[in-house]
């Protein structure tokens, strides 16, 4: 009787014991990449650093709210490659990125790796989010491209248009630096401001590691222009703006959202004073979630949100809704939730894709330094 008693009470422990470690084993999350792409080295890397605090942000929330997907409790890990804002680099970052299994990328950067990295994603069923903003990056025909902001075409035409038509310039010279970004949006500000009745006096070039540019420069000096539109990014802008200065150039400099950032200001200096650019979206207190966000984002970061953090954000937080939508970690079964998307975010009361990916409701909006910061002047077409 003793020993049956002790083989029951053996096998109930066991039993117990082997129903306990199953248990536990079905509540251990389920690890579902989401991979990230951008410059976090070299020049641009403090936009880098920017999109990719927003994507953090979100993962941190996703796995705040203990998501259970397809029956099983997941936990979102950030797989975060450094693309050098490079295209050759890009297409190897995402072909690591499809190789570690991500189930979206939210990325790239720049148009310039965004366009050569978008068929190995859409190859492997995988969509990209990308902060890029030439047209073209959603005119690929494939079905896995998504913005996170208004293309080079609206930004660089209401930029154009506002230049001519707020301000009354009517002689412009154009410098781009010959990237998919920085050409694109020259392309854009010259249609609308040619459209607009100003002229473009001088059209010049340079590349996006050039330092020196006052050959250009003495060459736009001689042409007496309004303006000087530049199509590239903060690195290149600021040490435009100095020799524009030393050259006693004093026509306004003018650049889309690369432009617009506070890394410009702290090296030109006084040199900014006056520099117009424009930015997607609305400013970041005039958002419908963007004063609650500055401040959440601040306290984890402890630094003040540069641009981009908003609209990474709200990237990554439309993956993870379509995710809960289709009851699907997998790609090829949550995509079409994410075309369908339709929520609110940071940036917009209402965020949703076109029939090609980009934003069915964007905005643009003009800045101007004024007294060392970045003042808005104007607000176009933003659904808030």
């Amino acid at each position: 009787m003793s020993f049956h008693r002790t083989a029951l009470s053996a096998a109930c422990i066991l039993g117990f014991t082997l129903a306990s470690a199953s248990s536990a084993f079905a509540a251990t999350p389920v690890d579902v990449k989401i991979g990230f792409a951008a410059p976090l080295t070299g020049g641009q890397a403090h936009y880098g650093a920017d999109f990719r605090s927003g994507v953090e942000l979100a993962i941190e929330d996703m796995n705040a709210t203990n998501p259970v997907i397809g029956g099983k409790p997941v936990h979102f890990v950030l797989d975060a490659q450094d693309d050098q804002a490079d295209p050759r680099t890009g297409t190897t970052v995402a072909q690591k990125l499809v190789d570690d299994g991500v189930a979206a990328v939210i990325g790239h950067y720049n148009s310039g790796t965004s366009l050569p990295a978008a068929p190995i994603y859409a190859k492997a069923g995988i969509p990209e989010i990308a902060m890029a903003t030439a047209p073209t990056y959603t005119r690929l025909g494939l079905p896995t491209t998504f913005r996170l902001l208004t293309s080079d075409t609206q930004l660089g035409s209401v930029l154009g248009d506002y230049a001519v038509k707020g301000l009354k310039f009517k002689r412009i010279a154009i410098v781009d630096d010959r990237t998919a970004y920085g050409q694109g949006v020259a392309v854009e500000f010259a249609k609308a401001a040619k459209a607009a009745g100003a002229t473009i006096v001088e059209q010049e070039f340079t590349n996006d590691k050039a330092v020196d540019f006052r050959s250009i420069l003495t060459r736009i000096k001689s042409s007496n222009v309004d303006a000087v539109f530049y199509g590239g990014a903060d690195t290149q802008a600021a040490p435009m703006l100095k020799q524009m200065r030393s050259l006693a150039i004093k026509s306004t400099l003018i650049g889309p959202d690369m432009v617009q950032s506070e890394n410009l200001i702290k090296i030109a200096g006084e040199a900014a004073e006056g520099t117009l650019a424009a930015s997607e979206g609305s400013p970041l207190d005039q958002m419908p979630g963007g004063k609650a966000f500055a401040e959440r984002y601040e306290k984890r970061f402890n630094h003040p949100v540069e641009l981009y953090a908003p609209y990474a954000y709200d990237g990554t937080m439309a993956v993870f809704n379509a995710m809960k939508k289709a009851d699907s970690t997998d790609p090829h079964v949550f995509l079409t939730a994410l075309k369908a998307t339709n929520m609110k975010g940071v940036t917009t009361s209402e965020l949703s894709y076109d029939q090609y990916g980009d934003l069915k409701y964007g905005g643009v909006t003009v800045y101007k330094v004024q007294g060392g910061k970045w003042v808005p002047l104007q607000t176009v077409g933003t659904k808030k």
